[in-house]
């Protein structure tokens, strides 16, 4: 009895497969319909992609290109150049490239500038902060120049005051000594040369800017023609003022030049402006032939 509920005439049998394939189709327009309203909706979709893609790339690429030149000025600031150099002469950038830290570099030139010497290798090992380490690997390369070596000192003067025992280390004859590089400390190791001429030397050659000539030094006072055998003139340059663009005050502080002299080259500036050479100053009275000698190596004219 069973049958009859499932028996289908061969019309119906057609109808129930059309409807079959009808909902077959429907079912796969539900699940492909996504797809296609995504595509339609954005049209130029596959260009967009294409321009998002490029930036990405170009992004990528200017990393990499800043990694790499990051990485290259990291391994230029490590690089290290170990090779012979004087801790008196070498400069700034000479002391960076022995793998100096830049405290270490200010120190030193300070040291320098104040008046300090390296007269031996063990001297660079005094530098505030510079480890031991550091010392024993730079000290192979450390080599000091002639002019900022220890002199020996070999003739001994006991001098007895009272009671005390007062003893004085003084150079042999024969021993010259750098008059733009020594301080009071060498001077007064000369013959004849105690702390008040010691000092009056080189307060004299800070206001000249250094000596250029050894006869120079008769025009401290108390120097004696006997001391000139002592001294030589070695390759420190003198100090030059720029005759252009220093003021009234620097200009008549020079031992050579006086206050006239001095408004006189101020007053030339104002009126005829730079100065090109010291010839220009031979037709004032203020100015002889001697005066104009000796400011030639004294004065600049940029």
């Amino acid at each position: 009895m069973w049958k009859d509920f499932f028996y289908f005439s061969k019309g119906e049998r057609r109808a129930v497969l059309l409807l079959s394939v009808l909902l077959f189709v429907l079912i796969a327009a539900l699940l492909l319909w996504p797809v296609k309203r995504e595509e339609e909706s954005w049209p130029g979709k596959q260009e967009d992609i294409a321009r998002i893609e490029n930036f990405l790339a170009g992004i990528h690429t200017l990393e990499e290109k800043k990694n790499l030149v990051y990485s290259h000025d990291k391994s230029e600031k490590k690089k290290v150049i170990l090779e012979p150099f004087d801790p008196n002469t070498a400069d700034s950038i000479r002391l960076s490239e022995l793998g100096l830290p830049a405290f270490i570099v200010r120190n030193l030139l300070k040291y320098r500038k104040a008046g300090g010497k390296f007269r031996t290798a063990d001297d660079f090992s005094k530098i505030y902060g510079l480890s031991v380490e550091k010392y024993k690997e730079l000290k192979p390369y450390i080599q000091i120049s002639e002019a900022f070596w220890r002199k020996q000192d070999t003739l001994l003067v006991v001098k007895k005051e009272k009671s005390d025992t007062v003893v004085v280390y003084k150079y042999p004859e024969g021993m010259l000594v750098e008059l733009n590089a020594a301080d009071t400390v060498e001077l007064k190791k000369i013959p004849g040369i105690g702390s008040a001429i010691a000092g009056k030397i080189v307060a004299y050659r800070d206001r000249l800017g250094g000596f250029y000539d050894i006869s120079q030094l008769t025009e401290v006072e108390y120097v004696t023609q006997d001391m000139l055998k002592w001294f030589k003139i070695g390759d420190m340059p003198v100090r030059r003022i720029n005759a252009n663009k220093v003021g009234l005050d620097i200009l008549r502080a020079h031992p050579y030049m006086n206050f006239y002299q001095a408004k006189v080259i101020i007053e030339y500036r104002r009126k005829k402006g730079k100065l090109k050479s010291l010839s220009q100053l031979s037709l004032y009275e203020e100015f002889t032939e001697k005066d104009l000698e000796r400011l030639s190596h004294y004065l600049a004219f940029d």
